[in-house]
């Protein structure tokens, strides 16, 4: 399991150097992702993908549930009062569910690959700025470690917060 760390990084020079030390202590590439202003990160650095710089994924999560809490609904109203001459099985309301989902995740996906991620809109203005923000993914068991690592060597790093643990099962 791991948690995702930020810190608000004065430029690229920096940035270079955090990665480097990050790839010392055995974190890997895969897991540290850098935004900078637009054209300013180099091709070598591991930038922010379109799926973590937009709201692709919670729309898409989003909608999902309500797609499927209504197509459950429209399955069980059309059990429950069939059209005319049809009868309807109980796995109508399975598969109208299975529909609603689907599509109410493709339709609020792709309204949340047009809005950018809340999570990074609090470092966008520093980001405008010149600065460079780093997010990285670190096994809980040694998210101390490196955060000590990080403030210990580089005190002028703005930490810019952590997210809450994910649940595996709701």
């Amino acid at each position: 399991m791991r948690r995702r760390i930020y810190y608000v990084l004065p430029d690229i020079p920096s940035a270079r150097a955090m990665l480097d030390e990050l790839l010392l202590a055995r974190i890997e590439e895969r897991h540290i992702r850098f935004l900078a202003r637009e054209g300013t990160l180099p091709d070598d650095m591991p930038g922010c993908s379109f799926m973590m710089k937009t709201d692709l994924v919670h729309g898409a999560q989003l909608g999902m549930l309500i797609g499927g809490i209504v197509g459950f609904v429209a399955g069980f109203l059309l059990v429950l009062m069939p059209p005319e001459g049809l009868t309807m099985r109980t796995a109508t309301i399975l598969l109208m569910a299975l529909g609603g989902a689907l599509f109410g995740a493709w339709a609020s996906g792709m309204n949340g690959s047009a809005i950018p991620n809340k999570k990074l809109e609090q470092f966008a203005d520093r980001v405008q700025r010149g600065q460079v923000l780093m997010i990285v993914d670190v096994p809980v068991r040694r998210m101390r470690e490196i955060e000590a690592m990080i403030a210990e060597r580089h005190p002028d790093f703005n930490f810019g917060g952590e997210e809450p643990p994910m649940v595996a099962f709701p």
